[in-house]
């Protein structure tokens, strides 16, 4: 199951080593793309499949639907886990994650269906803000589903 907490330190030439734990779950092929809130997302190819569909078979004419493609799929890379179970981690998503390159903190969370990589002074400040918020998101979440 992908759920955890784990940090680690990108390595030289940006190579990260996911937790051995979402290894384990995810297998050593991935499919790594820009998330939301300025994090990386990590999935299974059989989990980006769902994903992808999900995401793409809304109407063309829609702008949102576009735009949400453009953003998860098109940057979206294929990579493959070597022996020690690291990554390189492309340029574009370093970028859109504010990594800074080798030595950079991160976290890894995982989170039942995806995992995600934040640089970890962004994390910090997000998790900050879900303590101070919890409620009031529970109470969001509610009306969406009512």
């Amino acid at each position: 199951m992908l759920i955890g907490e784990y940090q680690n330190t990108v390595g030289e030439k940006n190579r990260i080593a996911v937790p051995k734990k979402f290894r384990e779950v995810l297998g050593t092929k991935l499919i790594v793309t820009r998330g939301y809130e300025g994090c990386m997302v990590v999935v299974s190819p059989s989990q980006w499949e769902k994903l992808s569909t999900e995401t793409a078979t809304g109407p063309f004419v829609s702008s949102s639907v576009r735009d949400t493609t453009r953003f998860l799929l098109g940057g979206a890379h294929e990579v493959e886990l070597d022996k020690q179970g690291r990554f390189v981690i492309p340029s574009s998503l370093m970028e859109h994650a504010m990594i800074r390159g080798e030595t950079s903190q991160v976290v890894f969370l995982g989170l039942g269906r995806w995992v995600e990589i934040w640089e970890k002074k962004k994390w910090d400040e997000r998790k900050s803000y879900l303590a101070k918020e919890s409620s009031l998101i529970a109470e969001k979440l509610m009306e969406i589903k009512l």
